[in-house]
């Protein structure tokens, strides 16, 4: 699929577009592969690393509408990967949190229709199902729009989903590199919001994979969710810091005690395959009816119990201190 394909990704610069450049290059020729983000220096830093013949930097916002549409010409695949993440901060700056991931998620949609972009996948977080925080608002709007999407190209043939996952084991601020750095530093206790929090974990290689994968599944308007472990924080302190005690600092604004990624509200149109969930689209497309028990590669799911949700807390598959470790480098 990726062989002679033009993509590009949004907010390319970070955590996972270095993993998904890395995984296309060392198993797809791709013909263009383009990183879009704002921060040059970020670009400069990350051409020493991937300078291959097909790789190209465009400096852009995707607040502006005119430059994504210059930089999605004759493009194949679209990552949307750009967004403003950090709960805390979107709590105190709503409105640039708004104008990136609300106002930015509608620009990509416009600059992919207007290029004939075949496929295009966002990614979104457990925070966008049942949000508490403006993120999670955010994210949920962003997912909305990309769902809805799928009505707004008319009759043209752009397709759109969206993967939501949970937190990337050392990515960009997750927690893990805070752990490290606390230990390296010889302190005397591992800041812990809550010990009995919980969130679903996933590695930069998962996700990235899991992605290729539904590009290859999508038909258009899912939502798509991987099956993944859970971890207590508790347990990650011991596991990156046994030594050291835990201080109980408390919840940070915006945040939960357990994350969700299937709502309990969205069981009666949520299907469960072998590794994954997908959420179906609540709205009736105009291109036609689809059957989202199966996918485009053939692939069966069946529809869940009404009142199911897949939570953090309640999940059946828990990370032990033992593996946490050993979790980081699949």
């Amino acid at each position: 699929m990726f062989n002679n394909a033009s993509i590009l990704i949004t907010g390319g610069t970070g955590s996972f577009g270095k993993k998904y450049v890395e995984t296309l290059l060392a198993n797809y020729r791709p013909a263009r592969l383009i990183i879009y983000s704002r921060d040059e220096l970020k670009q400069y830093e990350m051409q020493q690393e991937f300078d291959a013949p097909c790789m190209r930097y465009f400096i852009g916002d995707v607040r502006d509408k005119d430059r994504l549409t210059q930089a999605m010409r004759d493009v194949d695949f679209v990552i949307h990967a750009a967004a403003l993440k950090q709960v805390p901060a979107a709590e105190y700056n709503p409105m640039e949190c708004i104008k990136t991931n609300i106002h930015g998620a509608e620009n990509v949609i416009a600059a992919a229709i207007a290029n004939n972009v075949k496929k295009v996948i966002a990614l979104s977080t457990d925070k966008a199902a049942a949000p508490i925080n403006l993120y999670g608002a955010t994210k949920l709007a962003s997912d909305k729009l990309f769902v809805a999407a799928n009505n707004t190209v008319g009759k043209g043939s752009t397709r759109f989903a969206v993967v939501r996952y949970g937190n990337v084991v050392g990515s960009r601020g997750s927690v893990v590199p805070l752990f490290k750095k606390k230990v390296a530093e010889g302190a005397k206790s591992i800041p812990v919001t809550h010990p009995e929090m919980t969130r679903f974990w996933i590695t930069l290689q998962m996700g990235v994979n899991f992605v290729l994968k539904n590009f290859e599944r999508m038909r258009g308007g899912e939502i798509f969710i991987p099956k993944i472990p859970s971890v207590r924080i508790k347990d990650l302190a011991q596991a990156y810091a046994p030594d050291i005690p835990i201080e109980d600092i408390g919840i940070r604004p915006g945040e939960k005690m357990h994350e969700v990624m299937c709502p309990v509200d969205d069981s009666y149109h949520t299907y469960e395959f072998h590794d994954h969930f997908v959420i179906a689209p609540s709205i009736k497309f105009f291109h036609g009816e689809l059957s989202f028990d199966n996918n485009a590669i053939g692939e069966k799911g069946e529809l869940v119990a009404p009142g199911f949700e897949y939570q953090s807390g309640s999940n059946p598959d828990f990370l032990t201190v033992e593996n946490i470790q050993a979790f980081e480098n699949e």
